[in-house]
């Protein structure tokens, strides 16, 4: 990745070791991280950061991550950007929920190491 085009990813995660795990991982490889406990705080830098690519966690305090989905795809400007959710939601349905609300992919947690930034890449045509 050519760092000089530094990709930014909205990560919106409220557990601090998820947080500090996939901001390891990203940044590692070279994308620039900006956090957001909450849907709130997601949803205002989501407007002024325009990220590349939100990591979305669907558990999350006072908005849950399918409130987020609605607005961020309500805003026109921001259809196109790929929304993975990033969730422990795991049970029979929940990915096709998911992707049915407006996700563009879905990664189970806990998280893979190993495949983590290649499942990100491959919705950012990297």
């Amino acid at each position: 990745m050519n760092l000089a085009l530094k990709r930014k990813v909205l990560v919106v995660e409220d557990n601090e070791q998820n947080l500090y795990l996939v901001t390891f991982l990203l940044e590692s490889k070279g994308y620039e991280v900006i956090p957001a406990r909450d849907g709130y705080i997601a949803i205002e830098l989501f407007k002024t950061v325009d990220p590349d690519v939100v990591l979305l966690d669907i558990q999350l305090p006072g908005m849950d991550g399918f409130e987020v989905l609605s607005i961020i795809r309500d805003l026109p400007q921001f259809a196109q950007i790929p929304v993975i959710a990033v969730t422990s939601h795991a049970m029979a349905g929940d990915r096709e929920r998911m992707l049915k609300a407006g996700c563009t992919d879905y990664i189970e947690k806990p998280i893979d190491p190993v495949s983590f930034v290649s499942q990100i890449e491959k919705n950012l045509g990297s």
